[in-house]
């Protein structure tokens, strides 16, 4: 279930109903600041909301004034193990405090830095992992792993609620993905506050994408979690943006920047689809707008698949065609389609968002469509119009059917003799 309580890091909203928010880590040391300025600058111009950077040194929090007066987004200061450097990161402004109660120091150590929290009006984000469970739990961590993060992170919201402090999120994370979607899906039924969601050490840009796409998307599908970073093991935190908001742009929870649709290709491929995507996907980082574009393969099963895109192509051996929400509007050369169509999108912004159609180009275009359909291809509206007629024939089968039954001919007055005992033969 969603979050009830909302917290504010820096000016992002986090749960309560506000959007999802996209969290990276900078992958610097923190007390390069020339260094760690320019990976969140980075990251901020790709999507992130908010980044974090890890304070394992007195060097790293000394260098956070400078960070955070430079910094185009909010930063959340990481602190394990140490608790002085909490209290340092705080003094310093950090608009958040990663702190983890089971490897700080003890409850006496957590009080000190919330009281300084408190004072300084500075959320903390409050997180158990898989592989830091405290002692007396993890006896249980092998008979059942999920109950045991929960519970950790029970123990964990209960200190804070002791220490009369509500102004905090909380992360559960496992690298298994199945304990992930399940202890979070018990924690978000137990408390009222924020969840930050991850798949920790998830793995490399192509296996921690996955993993990270399978745990993260099905419970924010299921409308959990309020906050999200992508863990992969790459010197580039860029990249763990842009997983986070492809993951929110295909579950429709944010919009931001363009939507490439492109078919998987077939033995019907007749150009170098994989040149054209790649070169379309690059491109359309150059625009804001949160279009679709898409890039079919070939001409046999029509525009239908991606009619609802606000641009595509579809493409033959010589000859192409660009489209616009499953109407044609040109046919050019196969080499051509990727410049026509950005130019096509261009002029559509141009027009005030309007697309410009010219009527003798889009008939030619229909008329190469239909010259390169294949006439016998399963499409999604030939499908369609076969399910029904065939509705339409089961229907006048069974008007036809009733008819003979209520005739009122057989041996029994007022009717058929097999009345109540009729079914349906599909």
């Amino acid at each position: 279930m969603a979050s009830e309580k909302q917290i504010h890091v820096g000016g992002v909203p986090i749960g309560g109903g506000a959007p999802v928010a996209v969290q990276t880590m900078t992958k610097t040391e923190t007390a390069n600041v020339a260094a760690t300025i320019e990976q969140i600058e980075k990251v901020a111009e790709v999507g992130a909301d908010i980044v974090r950077v890890a304070v394992p040194r007195d060097k790293d929090a000394a260098a956070l004034p400078e960070i955070l007066a430079r910094s185009p987004i909010p930063v959340i200061a990481d602190i394990h193990f140490n608790h002085t450097l909490a209290l340092k990161a705080i003094e310093a402004g950090a608009h958040c405090v990663r702190l983890n109660p089971g490897n700080i120091g003890g409850p006496e150590k957590v009080a000190e830095v919330v009281a300084a929290a408190k004072a300084k009006g500075t959320p903390l984000r409050i997180g158990v992992n898989s592989g830091s469970l405290p002692k007396h739990l993890l006896e249980l961590e092998f008979e059942d792993p999920v109950e045991a993060l929960v519970l950790a992170a029970e123990e964990a919201v209960a200190l804070m609620e002791r220490l009369d402090f509500t102004n905090f999120k909380v992360s559960m994370k496992s690298t298994s993905v199945p304990n992930t979607i399940a202890s979070n899906r018990k924690l978000s039924e137990r408390i009222p506050y924020p969840l930050h969601l991850g798949i920790t050490e998830a793995g490399t840009k192509w296996s921690g994408s996955l993993k990270s796409a399978v745990g993260l998307g099905t419970l924010l599908a299921d409308n959990i979690g309020d906050t999200i970073r992508i863990s992969l093991s790459t010197f580039h935190a860029e990249e763990e943006v842009k997983v986070a908001w492809e993951i929110l742009k295909a579950l429709k929870l944010r919009e931001r920047g363009p939507v490439l649709i492109a078919c998987p290709t077939c033995g019907r491929l007749q150009f170098d689809m994989d040149t054209v995507v790649a070169e379309v996907e690059e491109r359309l980082r150059a625009y804001e707008d949160p279009i679709e574009v898409s890039v079919l393969g070939c001409a046999v099963n029509g525009i239908g698949e991606a009619r609802h895109a606000d641009f595509g192509i579809t493409g033959a051996k010589d000859m192409g065609m660009i489209y616009s929400k499953g109407e044609p509007l040109k046919k050019v050369p196969t080499e051509a389609l990727v410049d026509e169509l950005f130019k096509e999108i261009d002029r559509y912004y141009a027009a005030g968002k309007t697309v410009q159609r010219d009527e003798s180009d889009a008939a030619a275009a229909r008329e190469w469509l239909a010259a390169n359909e294949d006439a016998t291809a399963m499409t999604p509206e030939r499908i369609a119009a076969l399910e029904a007629a065939a509705a339409h024939e089961d229907q006048a089968a069974e008007e036809v059917l009733d008819s003979m039954l209520t005739v009122g001919a057989g041996p029994t007055a007022g009717g058929s003799p097999v009345a109540g005992r009729r079914f349906s033969r599909r």
